[in-house]
C-alpha cells in the first residue's frame, strides 16, 4: 500500500474548494460532500497508485504526473515507489497547465 502525501498547494486547494462552495454556493453540506468525494478517490490511490491516466497522454510534453477526474475537479499526482504525492486539486475549467507549470502550453496532443 502506497503512502499518500499532500503538497501544501494541494491542501490549500481542498480548503479553498470547501470555502468556495460554502460561501459562494451557500451550501456547507455540499462543500463537505464534494471534498469528501475527492479525498475518497485520493485514498484509493494508496491501493492503485497508477489508476489515473498519465498527463502526457493529453499534452505534448513528457511529465511525471498522472491525473484523476473527480466530478468537476481534477487531482494531479506523482506515483513514486511506495508513495503517491498529491500535487494539486484543480477545478476542471481552470487552465491546469498554467497552474501546474506557470506558463501557457499547447494542450492539444499532436503526434
Amino acid at each position: 500500500m502506497a503512502k499518500i502525501n499532500f503538497t501544501p498547494d494541494a491542501l490549500l486547494d481542498l480548503k479553498e474548494i470547501k470555502q468556495y462552495i460554502t460561501d459562494e454556493l451557500c451550501s456547507e453540506q455540499s462543500a463537505i460532500n464534494t471534498v469528501g468525494k475527492i479525498t475518497k478517490r485520493i485514498r484509493q490511490l494508496a491501493d492503485f497508485p497508477e489508476s489515473g491516466a498519465p498527463l502526457s497522454s493529453i499534452i505534448n510534453y513528457e511529465v511525471p504526473y498522472r491525473f484523476l477526474v473527480c466530478g468537476n475537479y481534477t487531482v494531479f499526482y506523482k506515483a513514486e515507489a511506495d508513495e503517491v504525492h498529491i500535487i494539486r486539486v484543480i477545478y476542471g475549467r481552470r487552465n491546469f497547465m498554467q497552474i501546474l507549470f506557470g506558463r501557457e502550453f499547447d494542450n492539444d496532443k499532436t503526434n
